[in-house]
């Protein structure tokens, strides 16, 4: 079986995607994290040549780029977000994301995939196709929460702008919109904890089951 889990930043999509793999038993992969690998490896070559430097490092993809910690950094976000709306990129990694789903690793009965298209051009098959959504104030909030410890003179004023400009990139981008599937379950998580989330989500995938 395979679920997808699409949304927009900071929309709760890897924590539910990560936690519902976790109760299913299933494998989880975090497509973000493959354009942050992307990303990563631009900003490591200067990021001079954007488009050309972005192929050539998602066609090289390894792995076990994807256990790199500085990933989680904003500026890695940021330029994940850019590489991701190169049509090249994008091609040379759905081949990685769909052996993934058809072949979940470690021998697991089921893939969780989390990202921006998964449910509309990675796994339109998927017998689960979720996207979770949340206001964009309450996302700011998230982040702010998030980067706040690490980035002391961040201010929430320029994380909700950051957040904005990403969801205009992510869903006006000609290849591959961040938009829900015509079969997704909507799953607003602006007032929800994560267990009521994740227990929705189990509702669904078990809903589909039957």
């Amino acid at each position: 079986m395979i679920v997808a889990i699409d949304g927009l930043a900071a929309s709760g999509k890897g924590t539910l995607a990560k936690a519902l793999a976790l109760e299913l038993g299933f494998a989880h992969l975090d497509s973000g994290l493959i354009y942050r690998a992307v990303g990563w490896k631009v900003l490591q070559d200067g990021g001079d040549d954007l488009e050309s430097a972005a192929i050539m490092a998602a066609i090289t993809l390894l792995s076990e780029d994807l256990a790199n910690p500085d990933l989680r950094t904003e500026i890695v976000a940021r330029m994940a977000s850019k590489v991701a709306a190169i049509p090249a990129v994008r091609k040379a990694v759905l081949d990685f994301q769909r052996n993934f789903a058809k072949n979940p690793p470690g021998g697991a009965k089921g893939a969780v995939l989390d990202g921006r298209d998964i449910g509309t051009v990675v796994c339109p098959d998927a017998e689960v196709k979720i996207f979770v959504t949340a206001t964009p104030e309450e996302r700011a909030r998230r982040r702010f929460e998030e980067l706040k410890p690490t980035h002391p003179d961040l201010t929430l004023d320029a994380v909700t702008a950051d957040i904005a400009e990403r969801d205009r990139r992510d869903t006006e981008r000609e290849v591959a919109p961040a938009v829900p599937a015509p079969d997704a379950h909507l799953l607003d998580t602006t007032n929800l904890a994560i267990d009521s989330v994740v227990a929705k989500a189990k509702a669904l995938v078990s809903g589909a089951r039957l």
